[in-house]
């Protein structure tokens, strides 16, 4: 990457953190070339030590980059672009939002501006490289937008879809950590009661998820023949899924999945 380029995060959180880090770590950027802004400082200081440029001022940071991610709370967005408007330069300029709940057009709605904008959805595992993320553009070139997921690619996968998913994306991927890290605590719990010590059931049950995900995507399986693999007649393993699907263990987690999608697509309205 080019040594002029520059990219600003705003509202610099635990994500906007780890896109920084994982950017400097694949040595696609240099700390020098990211500012990382916040309404405060002092959660700052410790990065700028590190070579980071750090500020409160969001115009100026939007003033000398390139690349800009929008990163605030849904309810913050209208202030944030609001306060940049002035420093934007649409034709130089690349908007990226990872914002729950904004389309591309109401980012341009609001700073009535023609700006390139890609979303992106990553998820909280961003902080160990292992995101999930989505991407969408509506008017977005194919050069911008493989360039936003060279940048996702170093802090994870990523996957384009189609914008109007991006509301169902957030539910799937960023709250089905949440999701999946409540299934893996009620293992661990099921652990407990048949006799293990709370942080062995945990250790237990965490890489028992892990190595289960890891049967699917390392062997591009299917949930279901895997499944078959330790399910043996009258066995155990059929006896346990069954109790748990007659108390609506599957039914839970996609009604659950569908009421968050519904949710996401409220917060900035």
């Amino acid at each position: 990457m080019s040594t002029q380029q520059h990219i600003a995060i705003l509202g610099t959180g635990n994500m906007g953190l780890a896109l920084a880090k994982g950017l400097v770590k694949a040595g696609i950027y240099q700390p020098q070339q990211i500012t990382l802004t916040r309404r405060s400082m002092a959660p700052l200081a410790e990065h700028a030590a590190n070579g980071y440029q750090v500020t409160t001022d969001n115009a100026k940071a939007v003033s000398n980059a390139t690349i800009i991610v929008l990163a605030v709370l849904p309810q913050q967005l209208n202030k944030l672009l609001a306060e940049i408007k002035p420093a934007i330069k649409p034709g130089s300029q690349l908007l990226i939002s990872v914002i729950s709940g904004v389309s591309c057009a109401d980012i341009r709605r609001q700073l009535a501006l023609d700006v390139q904008v890609v979303r992106a959805m990553p998820n909280t595992a961003i902080s160990i490289g292992e995101s999930m993320t989505c991407l969408a553009t509506d008017t977005g070139t194919d050069e911008n937008v493989a360039l936003v997921k060279s940048l996702f690619d170093t802090v994870g996968v990523t996957i384009q879809i189609n914008e109007d998913l991006m509301t169902a994306a957030t539910a799937l991927c960023a709250c089905g950590v949440a999701f999946f890290l409540r299934a893996v605590r009620a293992a661990s719990q099921g652990g407990t009661e048949i006799g293990f010590h709370a942080h062995d059931a945990l250790q237990m049950a965490a890489q028992t998820a892990k190595g289960a995900a890891d049967l699917l995507l390392k062997l591009a399986s299917h949930p279901e023949k895997e499944i078959d693999k330790v399910t043996s007649p009258k066995g155990c393993t059929i006896a346990g899924l069954n109790e748990m699907e007659h108390n609506g263990f599957s039914s839970a987690m996609i009604k659950g999945i569908k009421l968050s999608a519904e949710k996401a697509g409220d917060l900035y309205k």
